[in-house]
């Protein structure tokens, strides 16, 4: 699966309905209710079940729950020693270090669903890659979601030259998309179009990165066993979407 396919409720990508119904099922026991501890707890038998796209349609859904301020019922003690003796996460997600943009709150996800690799601006690293291929090949993630943001402010940085210390270096892995964006108006962090379209262009280009510089991720996506895709979190909104 590329970067620029569309996913979602509507997609052509060969799921069928009932197939995801069994997915959104098995995700949804998982908080249904408060006890006992098991119950919130993703087993790898449930998350063996899942397809990747049922786990990005999980994603989507648990975003349109926050969204909508209906949020899951959990009990996160419950979840907690439920996962002490191991973990089977669905996703693994390269999300920015902003405060603003947890994923697993904005995704609705639980503890011990899913990992989430979060660095200033989403940057992908060699420490980054090997987080996500131990959890993507090691403990089992089929989803490897790079999640943007708008208003980022590392992307801003970048955009301005900022130099700062070791910020100096990691601003640096965004020029190639500042360059790379096609944008017509002003070309400065003053303009939040801008802004969000070098976050976009680096999002993509993060996903090509990764097949590029990890082939055990990109493996595994021929394989079909992962899907390594993009989305962007809109701060105002509060909605994720894919790109």
């Amino acid at each position: 699966m590329h970067d620029d396919h569309e996913h979602g409720e509507g997609c052509g990508c060969g799921l069928n309905r009932r197939a995801a119904l069994m997915g959104l099922t098995l995700a949804g026991a998982l908080a249904a209710t408060a006890t006992p501890a098991s119950a919130q707890v993703l087993t790898q038998e449930m998350r063996d079940r899942l397809t990747p796209q049922q786990i990005i349609d999980l994603i989507l859904k648990g975003n349109a729950r926050f969204v909508a301020g209906t949020p899951q019922r959990r009990d996160w003690l419950a979840e907690q020693k439920g996962t002490a003796g191991g973990q089977n996460p669905a996703a693994v997600f390269l999300s920015c270090v902003d405060s603003r943009a947890p994923v697993e709150v904005i995704c609705d996800f639980g503890i011990g669903q899913a990992f989430n690799a979060r660095v200033a601006g989403n940057a992908v690293t060699d420490d980054i890659l090997g987080s996500m291929e131990f959890a993507t090949a090691a403990a089992g993630a089929k989803v490897a979601m790079v999640m943007g943001h708008t208003a980022c402010g590392a992307i801003k940085g970048a955009i301005d030259n900022v130099r700062l210390g070791n910020l100096t270096l990691l601003l640096a892995r965004f020029h190639n998309a500042v360059a790379d964006t096609r944008y017509d108006g002003d070309r400065t962090s003053k303009y939040p179009a801008f802004v969000d379209a070098v976050a976009e262009t680096h999002v993509r280009q993060s996903l090509q990165l990764i097949r590029d510089r990890s082939a055990v991720m990109r493996g595994l996506e021929a394989e079909g066993k992962i899907v390594i895709v993009g989305a962007m979190y809109d701060l105002e909104t509060g909605r994720v979407r894919l790109i």
